[in-house]
């Protein structure tokens, strides 16, 4: 069994440098946890017409209005298997600006789209298909592309303009003995909406017990994709 991003990238898989390699080829059946933590050199906002996104974004998870320097980070992707039996791997991510912030994203393979669909913040409302790239350094590009939006039986295409486009990169950096981030979340009307960039090394965990943390479940899960 191979991970979601092992079944997208396929031969480009090996492109990636042998540290990003290990942290996105394992899934479900390696009982294995990634337990990222260091420092968001920055977290930047918007101009102030942006708030609205971003307070709209805290209330599930999803982005959050609060900026600053040197905040500490964490993020834990854990494989497993959700209540659909889909391989799923969460991107919990921690940042402790003050009040501490998430933004939660749940990731799978979608055998009907022959892709990456990513469930975003805490009840799964919002969903996107995700492009993967390998870049000249070996490292993982992730770009979100159409979304939509799942609420009790209704579904449908959310409309950009009251939306964002994320933009991933992940690298590991040999002479710092790091992994690095760059994200930026872009709006096609009101242009860039929340980012940060930063490091954080990462520890394995091993959860051969089977049992994923509560807090890293999402309160929600949805099947549709």
């Amino acid at each position: 069994m191979t991970s979601i991003y092992q079944q997208v990238l396929g031969a480009d898989f090996e492109k990636l440098h042998p540290k990003m390699q290990e942290r996105f080829g394992f899934n479900s059946v390696d009982r294995i946890a990634s337990i990222g933590s260091g420092v968001m050199e920055e977290i930047w906002r918007g101009p102030f017409y942006t708030l609205p996104f971003l307070y709209v974004g805290a209330w599930r998870s999803i982005m959050f209005p609060e900026c600053g320097k040197n905040i500490p980070f964490t993020i834990e992707n854990y494989a497993y298997r959700d209540q659909s039996g889909r391989d799923t791997l969460s991107w919990i991510r921690r940042f402790d600006v003050g009040p501490i912030r998430h933004f939660d994203e749940y990731m799978i393979y979608s055998e009907s789209r022959k892709g990456i669909v990513v469930y975003l913040g805490t009840h799964q409302h919002l969903k996107a298909t995700l492009d993967l790239y390998v870049d000249d350094r070996g490292g993982l590009r992730m770009r979100s592309g159409t979304q939509r939006l799942f609420w009790g039986n209704l579904a449908f295409s959310y409309p950009m303009s009251l939306s964002g486009n994320a933009d991933v990169r992940e690298w590991y950096d040999d002479e710092a003995d790091k992994y690095r981030v760059e994200v930026e979340v872009t709006n096609p009307t009101w242009g860039k909406l929340f980012g940060y960039h930063g490091s954080f090394n990462v520890t394995w965990k091993d959860v051969s017990d089977q049992k994923v943390p509560e807090h890293i479940l999402p309160q929600r899960e949805e099947r549709r994709e």
